[in-house]
């Protein structure tokens, strides 16, 4: 029987993370990044996320071992001081295994961490058509903002990015600098 696990991730998952990335960059609009980065780069993401946010990876654990086949992250919104409160999350799961509830759980942890290091906001941003991340969005409480319209050129054709944020902790209690 195989085992999920959300766990914090270590530079040490940046080839699997590169590899889930890799089709969604070459073979999607999902992600306006026209050169896949290696695991290099994913390294040095994943080591920055966890500074100040976060980088979760789900895991598939069976008799052959653990398998990486998602993974969740937050960053800052804005570099300017007033934002510092909010973030952007992102969510990546191995293609064939979307809408199976490993991005809600592995969401479902980033958020409740997130607002555990005292973080108020999360947004997203969803390039169109993506029906799947709205519903996850949607179902994890995420409210939409807007639309921004034509904003990225890709494979040929521009596409729109949806903006959904949510809530995290208490909106009415005075902000402590996240941790």
């Amino acid at each position: 029987m195989t085992e999920r696990r959300v766990r914090d991730a270590t530079t040490a998952d940046a080839p699997a993370c590169a590899a889930i990335y890799e089709p969604y960059v070459t073979g999607t609009s999902i992600t306006f990044e026209t050169e896949a980065p290696g695991a290099d780069e994913m390294a040095r993401r994943i080591a920055a996320a966890q500074e100040a946010y976060a980088w979760l990876v789900l895991e598939e654990v069976g008799e052959e071992g653990a398998h990486v086949v998602g993974y969740a992250y937050a960053g800052p919104f804005k570099a300017r001081a007033a934002y510092r409160w909010s973030c952007e999350v992102s969510v990546y799961l191995e293609l064939d295994r979307r809408g199976r509830g490993g991005g809600r759980a592995l969401y479902a942890t980033l958020l409740e961490r997130l607002a555990a290091r005292g973080y108020r906001m999360a947004a997203a941003g969803m390039t169109q058509p993506n029906e799947a991340s709205g519903r996850l969005h949607e179902a994890l409480g995420f409210e939409l903002v807007g639309t921004f319209r034509d904003i990225g050129w890709k494979h040929g054709g521009w596409h729109d990015v949806t903006w959904v944020q949510r809530r995290l902790g208490d909106p009415d209690a005075d902000p402590t600098e996240p941790a």
